[in-house]
């Protein structure tokens, strides 16, 4: 009898199990992050639609919480079983309240590094009218030095400063190799005018080609290109940087395995545009200072977040044509995300009036803005290389959290 009864309650256990399992979406619930944007209106439309299952109600909750400046209010959103299980509760940020400009437009980008990018190992002509063969064969081309004997170095004159400063001939280097701490000590040489060299070719400026996200209409901050400006895989940090005027000289239309690319030329001679304060895994953030030519004023739009992001139609928005227009994409997949990555959305483009212009994706498009249900929900990252019709997308809550 008590093995019936036992047999019994494991089969109710199963069944019970078998249900939640199958009206709740668990790999939803717990990809989330903490502190992605919601707004009420994304609260209310996933509860309409069961977007976490159909035994899954969303809540949103606030707490007061002590911080240093004193105590401050946090909100969450608690995922409910049965409306009164609690399944998991999540640190958010509810979606500002003030719109933004659509960007769509290419823009130039230049960047002031705070270091010094290696080039190449480079050799020395000494005073005995020989170019010395010494390499050392420890920096790659895009290291990024940053310090010299202990010495900050954010500018080229910095190492010109503490080389011609040294003691000795002895250095030791400190730099970031894809990111990663490393050093080096290497022997300088003294060329034919008697000063000494460390036989490396460097830079601190890199400049490129992108598309303007977004620029918040109260404060003007902008946000560009969905991922970081790198050199060798090294991300550039910002000592000074400026955006430019762009103009679209002509379109390398993309092919499989081939890439396309936006043809476009800036003049920093022409002055900028704003001021590039960060630069990081989502982009390239700073200050529009001048809206002329680059903005619409007449093109605004909510931020949306990740909660408005569905499979299905959607948009980007380019000026690629010579006008800004939007064209339609169809969104693939959007990822389940509990850690940031600049490859959030999966979307094809189905416009033939874009795959006529360029073939699909191509590079000089990051940073152009994607569209769902009339608000900003992503910015294109990347292209597909085998594929230039598919492309990835970060989601905006990325860019707007770490602006």
């Amino acid at each position: 009898m008590k093995k019936g009864i036992c047999k019994s309650i494991t089969i109710i256990s199963l069944l019970f199990l078998l249900i939640i399992s199958t009206n709740v979406s668990f790999e939803k619930i717990f990809s989330l992050p903490e502190n992605f944007i919601v707004s009420y209106d994304e609260i209310k439309e996933s509860n309409l639609s069961k977007k976490f299952g159909s035994l899954v109600s969303v809540g949103l909750e606030k707490k007061i919480q002590n911080t240093a400046k004193g105590e401050a209010e946090k909100d969450y959103i608690v995922f409910k079983l049965f409306g009164f299980i609690p399944v998991k509760k999540v640190a958010i940020e509810l979606a500002p309240e003030e719109e933004v400009y659509l960007g769509g437009v290419p823009i130039g980008i230049s960047i002031t590094a705070n270091g010094a990018i290696v080039v190449e190992e480079n050799l020395v002509l000494t005073s005995v009218g020989e170019v010395s063969t010494q390499k050392t064969e420890k920096f790659k081309k895009g290291d990024i030095i940053y310090q010299i004997n202990g010495k900050e170095i954010k500018t080229l004159d910095d190492i010109e400063v503490v080389v011609n400063n040294a003691d000795e001939n002895n250095f030791e280097v400190d730099f970031l190799r894809q990111n990663k701490k490393m050093r080096a000590v290497i022997k300088g040489v003294y060329n034919n005018e008697n000063k000494l060299k460390l036989g490396l070719l460097v830079k601190d400026d890199v400049t490129g080609i992108g598309t303007l996200t977004y620029v918040n209409t109260k404060t003007n901050k902008f946000g560009a290109l969905g991922h970081a400006i790198t050199d060798q895989e090294n991300i550039i940090k910002v000592f000074d940087g400026k955006i430019y005027d762009c103009n679209l000289l002509g379109i390398q239309k993309g092919e499989r395995n081939n890439p396309g690319q936006l043809r476009c030329v800036f003049l920093q001679s022409s002055g900028s545009k704003g001021e590039i304060q960060k630069n990081n895994k989502y982009g390239v953030f700073g200050e529009i200072e001048d809206k002329s030519s680059i903005i619409d004023e007449n093109l605004t739009a909510k931020i949306g977040g990740r909660l408005s992001v569905n499979p299905g139609k959607a948009k980007i928005v380019s000026s690629i044509s010579g006008i800004r227009e939007e064209y339609e994409i169809e969104i693939i997949k959007a990822n389940y995300q509990s850690v940031a990555d600049d490859k959030s959305i999966v979307f094809r483009v189905t416009d033939d009036r874009l795959l006529k212009l360029t073939g699909g994706i191509v590079q000089g498009m990051s940073g152009s803005p994607i569209i769902q249900n009339n608000k900003v929900v992503g910015a294109v990252t990347h292209v597909f290389i085998s594929d230039p019709t598919k492309g990835y997308g970060v989601y905006s809550d990325w860019m707007v959290l770490n602006e």
